[in-house]
């Protein structure tokens, strides 16, 4: 699936049905992807680590978002659970099934308390404050490089 596919096909329908739909989300949202993938290659974290899904979001992140978020707002956990497959664990949600990750990451996002961001730079530094966080290794430069390369 190319990037392009990616945003229109689940990004932009996920989002939507959540009603947390914007162009800055949907380009947000492609972006983490497209940089925490290698370009949507990955649904497992370079060098083992336990990040899952093209978004690379760490199922203890997943289980703070259940627990410390959607557990005190209904509405959006319902929203999120559309898209689980009861079968499949959390964690296996986010390997699996790009909607349920997709839905997540906007709703870990959503969390955050600044607005989204409208251009590409600042996206890159809402991605590092907001996602990779001070301690991560990415750079909002490698984010932009990304981005760049693959759309």
């Amino acid at each position: 699936m190319t990037p392009v596919e990616f945003k229109r096909e689940v990004i932009r329908p996920v989002i939507k049905k959540l009603d947390l739909w914007s162009v800055p989300a949907e380009e947000l949202l492609l972006g983490t992807a497209i940089h925490e993938s290698g370009g949507l290659k990955k649904v497992r974290q370079f060098g083992g680590g336990p990040a899952l899904s093209y978004f690379q979001m760490e199922p203890a992140t997943l289980y703070d978002l259940h627990d410390n978020f959607l557990a005190f707002r209904p509405k959006l956990k319902r929203a999120l659970d559309q898209f689980q497959i009861p079968c499949l664990s959390l964690p296996e949600n986010l390997t699996m099934n790009l909607a349920y990750a997709a839905a997540a990451a906007r709703l870990q996002y959503y969390r955050a308390p600044e607005a989204l961001p409208k251009s590409l730079e600042a996206q890159a530094d809402y991605w590092k404050k907001y996602w990779n966080t001070a301690a991560g290794k990415g750079s909002p430069d490698q984010y932009l490089s990304h981005y760049k390369h693959y759309i």
